[in-house]
């Protein structure tokens, strides 16, 4: 079974700028753990099945006005049955002022009440999208991750293959480090897994002989990123002479990760190959794969032989050594 996650309401609110017009206990102990947000028109009117409490609520200019139209006893009523509902948070956009009935009413049945200054279809979309992160599926994983070309490279393999060297040439070169050592994965979308690092070692990299640098002290800032969404990963090994590597790269080959199939690759290392230059041509040879160009399939293509060559699909079986 996934595991499940939460933000805390504190953190969900200073995040996105929210103000506390109320709320009913210790701010830290009240968590959000659903990534779906709601406007409840249709409770307010009445209709309360399929009402989902753990939901952040928001009330804009449509709800307040409607309420403001009924007559006071059943404005009261709305608002009590609705607040009885106890949902996890409301909060009220456009800086529109909380009426005292629902302030009332949030007091008795101890729901937050929380106000910001921006309109509520961008207010929402904003939270959704936070939401997405914060409570994502995640994993963590031993690699390095590294923005090369406005791809998001990982890369995977044995400690003292030269991940972390190879992710200060490429800073070097002017790309960005966005994790090393360690990679925290999230599955923010069906299609879509992003990385960064945990708070606790965000920029720093660690060279056997040398220590542990921070690149943004010693690189500057535009050398880091906060996070990347993953587009290819490569595995660095030791060249073994009995292996046969792919030479043409015109077979499909991937990694599943969280459910999501990512290009992979396996690059071979031994003296005299530059990783470095090897990791930005695979950036590059991605990004034209993904434009729907594939060098491969031309050359044979020139050579007349694309009707004999057929590409496979093909799961690399590297990750879950890693």
């Amino acid at each position: 079974m996934p595991q499940s996650y939460t933000v805390s309401l504190n953190k969900l609110a200073q995040d996105n700028g929210y103000a506390f017009v109320y709320c009913p206990r210790e701010v830290a102990r009240i968590s959000v753990s659903s990534k779906e947000v709601n406007r409840p028109g249709l409770v307010l009117a009445g209709f309360k099945e399929h009402f989902d409490s753990t939901r952040v609520q928001f009330l804009g200019f449509s709800e307040m006005d409607y309420l403001a139209h009924l007559s006071k006893d059943l404005r009261a009523s709305r608002l009590d049955e609705y607040l009885a509902l106890r949902p996890c948070a409301i909060v009220i956009t456009r800086d529109i002022e909380c009426p005292p009935m629902m302030l009332e009413r949030a007091q008795q049945y101890d729901v937050p009440i929380l106000s910001t200054g921006e309109a509520t279809s961008s207010s929402m979309a904003s939270l959704i999208s936070y939401l997405g992160v914060e409570l994502a599926e995640r994993i963590t994983r031993h690699g390095v991750l590294v923005e090369v070309y406005g791809q998001g490279i990982l890369i995977l393999g044995s400690s003292g293959v030269g991940k972390s060297e190879t992710a200060v040439e490429l800073i070097k070169r002017g790309h960005r480090l966005v994790a090393d050592d360690a990679v925290e994965i999230r599955r923010v979308s069906d299609k879509t897994i992003v990385g960064s690092a945990p708070d606790n070692i965000r920029h720093f990299i660690e060279l056997r002989g040398i220590g542990i640098l921070n690149a943004r002290r010693i690189f500057g800032m535009g050398a880091v990123k906060l996070t990347e969404k993953i587009n290819m990963v490569l595995q660095l090994e030791p060249w073994d002479d009995d292996k046969v590597y792919d030479r043409l790269g015109l077979d499909e080959t991937y990694v599943e990760i969280l459910g999501i199939k990512v290009p992979a690759s396996v690059v071979p290392v031994k003296p005299g190959r530059n990783l470095s230059i090897i990791v930005e041509a695979a950036a590059m040879n991605n990004r034209q794969k993904l434009m729907g160009y594939n060098a491969a399939r031309e050359l044979l293509h020139k050579l007349g032989m694309e009707d004999d060559v057929q590409p496979a699909q093909q799961e690399l079986d590297i990750w879950h050594d890693y």
